[in-house]
């Protein structure tokens, strides 16, 4: 028995444990242990998901001596139930059977869900709260709704930590989330996180709102829940262990935004020049949701990407005249008041790297498509004194552009028969691994071709360009420039462009040689092994007894 309401609790108080916790996976015992030992070093603070073994009763032997190895570290055991969103097909009896013995085997902290906790009699949940640090947790796999009514329930039991995780619909479902952590966190130890695409923010963001901590997975594949980043990405890109009430919030918005790269730039430039401040990308599928998001949290700046960079001019205090001018804003800072004033970085983006190689004034450019990007390098160029023509697949869009622009519209049909000194791709054709070009072949008349799509490094248009032994700009220098501006116009500082440029190329070439493995064929095997067996149907439990006090 515990001396006292929570000896768990004081010896694994809040500033003892780390802010990010690993889940851990394996196939069996020696699996699991293997992925433990090549992570505990940089991770020390780990989640052991026993449900994810065929027998994780007989599996906690082994696992005690791996405990025994490493005192320094915390672990969690968690063995939850199908009917939870876990793995194992047991008893309720055997699922405490399994954590009584996690307890005896070393483990410090023990994961049971709240279903579980209703079902079991009062002396059996109290028995298990006096043996082991006991987390509580909560999984809707559906929704962000009624968190108070959830903990409310929660909290007439016994525990240390009261862990509840949602899904998020659309970022302001992170929101909700994390002004229910700053509501409850001074009373109780919280955790607190939203899964899903959209609720990737709060992975970083909870921890900044007064959850003790977050959970990442040991690398891409063995996620955990949905949405789940990897323990990598949260420490080395986002700082995980760094974030506090007082670092500002930043975000590239966008719909889609998982291929992004900014947040490793940007977060980048910010550890390179000491700035409080975390990036993160935020997956808006309207405009009313990120601004929303950006009134609560409260975002301190954003990049806007595709499809927001016009639609959002209605909704800033004033804009910057080349903004206006544009009609495409790239670059948001949110003021002290609330207030949003736009910028755009584009042009300087797209200038910038054709400057360091030609004087612009009295070149022929082509510029493909009529977006945002098209708009940037429409105008930039046609300011430096370039002959700027626009070609676009559907003409009406590409005619209005040249009209503003004051450049000229070109059909396609006759983009094979002129010469160029630069040709610009502002689509998004050839993004993400796609076989697609915007131009053929044969209309690749020119000294010139800027790629304005920078993941992957190596487009179809650009291997066709170096195919003719044209010169290639890759879209990483427009998408590094046009950052290291934003960051200017945040921070006030100077933007360490070489760094930027360092980690997107890095990024750049993980990503490639991560798909290059995807697309190898999996290897022939000979015979299958054979699936490890059911459980057998357990009884069905006690019914439920009266609920333990609530903790005082």
């Amino acid at each position: 028995m515990r001396e006292s309401s929570s000896t768990y609790a004081s010896r694994i108080r809040r500033f003892h444990l780390p802010r990010l916790c690993v889940a851990v996976i394996g196939s069996d015992p020696a699996d699991m242990i293997e992925r433990a030992e090549s992570l505990v070093r940089d991770n020390p603070f780990l989640e052991f998901r026993l449900d994810y073994l065929s027998q994780p009763l007989a599996a906690l032997a082994k696992l005690k001596i791996f405990l025994e190895l490493h005192p320094e570290a915390t672990f969690i055991a968690t063995c939850r139930r199908a009917v939870n969103g876990g793995k194992f097909r047991g008893s309720l009896a055997n699922e405490l059977a399994i954590l009584r013995k996690a307890a005896d085997a070393g483990f410090p902290l023990v994961d049971l869900e709240l279903q579980s906790a209703d079902s079991l009699k009062a002396d059996e949940l109290r028995d298990l709260y006096d043996r082991v640090g006991l987390i509580l947790s909560h999984h809707n796999f559906k929704s962000t709704k009624k968190l108070e009514e959830q903990f409310a329930e929660m909290s007439q039991y016994p525990a240390d930590f009261y862990k509840l995780v949602s899904t998020a619909t659309n970022l302001y479902d992170n929101v909700v989330m994390m002004k229910f952590l700053e509501k409850t966190s001074a009373k109780h130890e919280m955790v607190g996180v939203c899964m899903g695409e959209p609720g990737i923010i709060s992975r970083a963001l909870a921890v900044r709102a007064g959850s003790v901590f977050t959970f990442g997975a040991a690398s891409k594949g063995e996620e955990t829940a949905p949405g789940q980043v990897t323990a990598s990405e949260l420490r080395d890109i986002y700082r995980i262990e760094m974030v506090d009430q007082a670092t500002q919030v930043y975000g590239v918005v966008g719909d889609p935004i998982s291929h992004s790269l900014s947040p490793v730039m940007m977060n980048a430039a910010f550890r390179r020049e000491t700035v409080n401040a975390v990036y993160l990308a935020l997956h808006a599928k309207s405009l009313k949701d990120l601004l929303g998001c950006v009134r609560d949290i409260p975002i301190r700046g954003l990049s806007v990407t595709m499809p927001y960079k016009q639609e959002i001019l209605d909704e800033l205090e004033n804009s910057d005249p080349i903004t206006k001018q544009i009609g495409a804003c790239n670059t948001v800072v949110r003021a002290a008041d609330g207030k949003l004033y736009g910028f755009n970085t584009d042009v300087a983006g797209i200038v910038v790297p054709l400057e360091q190689r030609m004087t612009l004034a009295g070149t022929r450019v082509l510029i493909v498509g009529a977006g945002g990007a098209a708009r940037a390098a429409a105008f930039g160029l046609k300011a430096k004194g370039a002959e700027v023509f626009i070609t676009n697949r559907t003409p009406e869009k590409g005619q209005t552009l040249a009209r503003q622009s004051k450049t000229k519209y070109m059909k396609r049909a006759e983009v094979a028969k002129q010469q160029f000194d630069i040709m610009i791709n502002a689509t998004p054709v050839g993004m993400n691994g796609s076989k697609q070009s915007p131009l053929e072949d044969k209309e690749l008349n020119t000294k010139y071709v800027f790629d304005l799509v920078y993941t992957p490094a190596e487009t179809k248009l650009s291997k066709m360009a170096r195919a003719k032994n044209l010169q290639v700009i890759p879209g990483l220098e427009m998408f590094v420039q046009q950052g290291a501006r934003q960051f200017e116009i945040w921070t006030g500082k100077p933007a360490p462009i070489a760094e930027m440029a360092y980690v997107v190329t890095k990024a750049l070439e993980r990503r490639a040689s991560e798909e290059a493995v995807e697309e190898l064929p999996a290897p022939t095997k000979k015979s299958a092994a054979k699936p490890a067996a059911k459980p057998k149907s357990p009884a069905k439990p006690a019914k439920k007894s009266a609920k333990p006090a609530r903790k005082k």
